[in-house]
């Protein structure tokens, strides 16, 4: 299909509107409960937080820092600490380009993680104002329709059903 088959002059704007004209109005219940459905399904706005879930992960995702390296042995302890913290400020360089690619790896999940959480609470809630919308229907077409009670099979009261 071309871009010229979907542009047309056939209706005209103004043969458009007169058509609009002679559509009967809505009852007003009508245009209320449209309404309450498109503020319900308005999209909200994003979050500036991380999602609580990922705030742990957000604080790790960069591998290339490690912390303070510490000891636990009395004598030994503070040598290794020392030769730790040297050698890490020397490569440091190192660390960081070894490890760069990791870092922008951590980076994208954490960013497809919180747009799958965002996608997953925007699906939420639109399944429960729908499912909300379906109640209210389901509760408008009991009322409007006269119930059917099945004839009761029970033997009275008071008597015994034996045979």
């Amino acid at each position: 299909m071309r871009p010229e088959d979907l542009l047309t002059t056939a209706p005209t704007a103004e043969r458009l509107a007169k058509e609009a004209e002679r559509m009967p109005e809505p009852a007003p219940e009508q245009v209320e409960s449209l309404r309450r459905l498109l503020d319900a399904s308005q999209r909200a706005p994003a979050e500036t937080e991380w999602p609580p879930i990922l705030q742990a992960p957000r604080s790790k995702k960069d591998s290339r820092y490690a912390e303070s390296p510490t000891s636990h042995r009395p004598v030994v302890g503070p040598v290794l600490v020392t030769a730790k913290r040297v050698f890490r400020l020397a490569f440091q360089p190192f660390i960081n380009e070894v490890l760069r690619k990791q870092v922008e790896f951590n980076e994208a999940i954490l960013d497809s993680l919180a747009l799958i959480y965002e996608h997953q609470r925007e699906e939420s809630r639109a399944q429960t104002a729908w499912r909300r919308e379906v109640m209210a229907r389901l509760a408008e077409l009991e009322r409007s329709t006269p119930e059917q009670a099945p004839p009761e099979q029970r033997a009275p009261k008071g008597r015994n059903r034996r045979s």
